[in-house]
């Protein structure tokens, strides 16, 4: 079964199936009026900052010195021994992992992304640098990282994610899926599409627009199709495939519709979902 293990096998059957036609209906209708307009929005908002058509002047903010305890700390984050706040962008991110992967450092490459994907979040001794301390003690992290970007490199994003997931203690696709991007980037041209980040509020955006494409054609009236494949967590490498073809399709279709410009990356329409807000029901 695709989706998840555990299931009775001829009611996952069932359930995949009705996964499966969503998932085609989705593909077909792509982002509804509501969420073209929120995201044309957007636009309209961000285009100074975007000029470039990517996320890569998207900046986080984070306290360095609640890293304290974590090693090894890339260069291009503030010291750990500085006082305030200090910013990170993803083209920073970038350039962190891109030398880091040279020097097949791949821990200091998860640091960098972690790092940014945490933000302020990041507190001491809490959830953020006490779980990346957690990830960092695990003696298989390098080879399971070398191995994810081996499958980056050689197969193509969705072998990447299956190489990561349940790998690491701690280390969860809202998080690898992150390494993964930035690594996607930093590398050469990979095989198929690039990796892009899926986390809980990604996930939650593409399961509202599923729960109303269900309801509509009839595959899925109640919605739980749709709160099982897009679940807050642990999704499966056949729908994380599904999540970067949407998300590819999606950005054309804001391309042809002229409500963004046709040079935007996919990582942009990630990126506007994650910082804007939308109802389908419009």
């Amino acid at each position: 079964m695709n989706e998840q293990d555990g299931q009775d096998e001829q009611d996952g059957r069932g359930r995949q199936e009705r996964a499966d036609a969503v998932d085609r209906e989705m593909a077909a209708r792509l982002l509804p009026g509501p969420v073209l307009r929120a995201l044309g929005r957007w636009w309209e908002v961000n285009a100074s900052v975007y000029a470039d058509g990517t996320p890569g002047a998207h900046t986080i903010r984070y306290t360095p010195s609640r890293w304290a305890q974590i090693t090894p700390w890339p260069e291009a984050l503030a010291p750990t021994s500085a006082g305030g706040d200090a910013a990170v962008s993803r083209a920073e991110v970038v350039s962190a992992v891109a030398d880091a992967l040279r020097r097949e450092a791949f821990r200091e490459a998860m640091v960098a992304t972690y790092v940014w994907g945490k933000g302020k979040r990041g507190t001491p001794g809490g959830s953020g640098p006490a779980t990346l301390h957690k990830i960092l003690a695990f003696d298989g992290l390098d080879s399971a990282l070398a191995t994810a970007v081996t499958a980056l490199r050689e197969h193509g994003a969705p072998q990447a994610y299956a190489a990561l997931q349940g790998q690491v203690p701690g280390l969860g696709p809202a998080f690898f899926t992150k390494f993964l991007y930035f690594t996607g980037i930093a590398l050469p041209p990979v095989d198929g599409v690039r990796p892009l980040i899926l986390d809980r509020v990604l996930s939650r955006r593409l399961r509202s627009m599923a729960a109303t494409v269900g309801r509509e054609s009839g595959h899925d009236v109640d919605g739980s199709v749709a709160s099982w494949v897009w679940s807050d967590g642990n999704w499966s490498p056949h729908r994380y495939q599904v999540y970067l073809s949407f998300m590819h399709a999606a950005c054309g279709q804001l391309a042809a519709g002229d409500i963004w410009p046709s040079g935007a990356a996919p990582d942009l329409l990630e990126c506007a979902w994650f910082t804007t807000s939308w109802e389908t029901s419009g």
